[in-house]
């Protein structure tokens, strides 16, 4: 089982009405949203942890967690209005505007956070970044981590963060403690000052590092080598959830080769895990091939 942990929100994605005028459409997301969903839909057991809505919107992201598979049973329910997200494209590029002051998923506690006999948790997304919910899950995962593999995705939005030292503190701290680290060249640089990813083993526990390049694919680290993994070919709408159904590609074939487990990382190979970023770098590009955060099926692929 793996318990992915962090905001859903809904996407206020950019459409037009009939007439030609703006708009925007709701849609169920959020990056470790996406990631629940895309683990479900390839078929691994998951679970999600979040502060989840009563209300319509809540609704609608209850109804997509149980339409693609995953268990969302250790959500925490209030009725507190649900985080919007509106979104504008550039190119294909998302950029976000966020309301969430007072969201359910904001005000998540520690009181708040669940027991889990999870394999593996996933960490990630704007749900780090701001209190009380990044406190908490904080907690969760310094909880965890010395029994379970633990993965984490900082997924920086410059826009979004208030107190970056802090910011950087928390996940100087949740770094340490992770055994997976994905992480693009600018996530990194806004983190640690540098490009060079291989710098971050001296400083965390990490046994992989996963550093992502967009369409250049991306760069599996260990502390015995590292290897170059192609981007899938794909004709690209939007790059929305690519990079959060990556890490649910990443995971997925993990846990279907017995691999999501402490000592079964610490002993794969290179292969084993370029294999397993080849996988992912496959089902982000479907993702990006179609409008939208909707991974694909496992009968997609």
């Amino acid at each position: 089982m793996i318990l992915c942990c962090g905001e859903a929100l809904i996407d206020m994605l950019p459409r037009q009405t009939a007439d030609g005028g703006d708009a925007f459409a709701p849609h169920a997301g959020g990056s470790v949203f996406n990631t629940a969903i895309a683990l479900g839909r390839l078929g691994a057991p998951v679970q999600f942890f979040s502060g989840l809505s009563s209300d319509l919107f809540g609704d609608i992201l209850q109804a997509g967690l149980k339409a693609s598979g995953v268990d969302s049973t250790p959500a925490a329910i209030s009725a507190r209005p649900t985080t919007l997200a509106f979104v504008t494209l550039t190119d294909g590029h998302a950029s976000y505007a966020f309301y969430d002051e007072n969201t359910a998923g904001r005000m998540l506690g520690l009181a708040d956070l669940p027991q889990t006999d999870a394999d593996a948790l996933f960490f990630g997304g704007i749900s780090l970044v701001v209190e009380p919910c990044g406190a908490a899950y904080e907690a969760l995962m310094l909880r965890e981590a010395p029994q379970k593999v633990t993965m984490i995705d900082p997924n920086i939005r410059p826009s979004f963060i208030t107190d970056a030292p802090a910011y950087r503190a928390r996940l100087g701290r949740m770094l340490g403690a992770a055994d997976i680290i994905k992480t693009s060249d600018e996530d990194l640089e806004w983190i640690t000052g540098g490009t060079d990813a291989a710098d971050l083993f001296e400083t965390t526990a990490a046994q992989v590092i996963l550093l992502t390049r967009g369409g250049d694919g991306v760069t599996v680290l260990t502390r015995g080598g590292n290897v170059a993994v192609p981007a899938a070919p794909a004709t690209v709408v939007d790059t929305v959830g690519a990079g959060d159904t990556f890490s649910a590609g990443f995971l997925a074939h993990l846990q279907n080769a017995g691999q999501l487990n402490k000592s079964a990382l610490a002993a794969a190979t290179l292969d084993d895990l370029a294999a397993a970023a080849g996988f992912g770098a496959r089902v982000a590009a479907i993702t990006v091939s179609r409008a939208g955060a909707n991974p694909p099926w496992a009968s997609e692929l």
